[in-house]
């Protein structure tokens, strides 16, 4: 099953670690050094052409991707429950 993020970007949710609230997520200092090493290391992918909202982190071969989307974590939330729903 896949999830689309925004600006004809999808990915895969076998993939998917977790989708997080971008205001309220880099209250967190430990968030904010996560995301600044993850930008420093090329593994930011910005899939909106407006202010992100949430992010969304996946894990492949190669390791962690951050995805900004301009999307609330909780449109992509139900989302992905939609699409579950219709596949069971």
């Amino acid at each position: 099953m896949y999830l689309h993020l925004g600006q004809n970007t999808v990915v895969d949710t076998e993939q998917l670690l977790g989708v997080f609230d971008l205001d309220n997520s880099t209250v967190s200092k430990h968030t904010r050094d996560f995301l600044a090493r993850a930008q420093k290391e090329g593994r930011v992918v910005n899939v909106s052409m407006e202010l992100p909202k949430s992010f969304v982190v996946c894990r492949d071969k190669e390791g962690e991707t951050v995805y900004l989307s301009q999307l609330s974590s909780a449109t992509l939330l139900r989302r992905s429950q939609e699409r579950l729903s219709l596949d069971g």
